[in-house]
């Protein structure tokens, strides 16, 4: 699965589970970990556990599993990294305090997500 259709895959999927503002940052041209981070928030912890367990389950049933995962048991941050794209879901304090979106964007490379 090429990258720009993984992300919309993982998009897609983390809106249809009620994730809120989900935000696609391209980030091709400041790293070379990968093409784009998805970035999308859940109201509380139990929801954020929910949105990684159900993206990593509905991703391995079409045959792409996660390089690695971090942080999805404790529902404040959870990371999938699926190579060309790296799903961040986090509660909404977790989000405001890292700010990934200000870190790596330029206002050109993020858009927001809508189905």
């Amino acid at each position: 699965m090429q990258s720009e259709q993984l992300t919309q895959e993982i998009c897609k999927l983390l809106s249809s589970k009620k994730a809120e503002d989900i935000l696609i940052i391209d980030v091709r041209e400041k790293t070379s970990l990968c093409d784009y981070f998805v970035i999308a928030s859940g109201r509380n912890m139990t929801q954020v556990k929910a949105l990684c367990e159900n993206l990593e389950e509905y991703l391995s049933k079409q045959g792409v599993e996660p390089r690695r995962t971090e942080g999805v048991r404790e529902g404040r941050w959870g990371v999938l990294d699926y190579g060309d794209a790296i799903v961040h879901v986090f509660n909404d304090e977790s989000r405001l305090f890292y700010h990934l979106e200000r870190l790596w964007g330029e206002g050109d490379n993020v858009r927001r997500f809508e189905d």
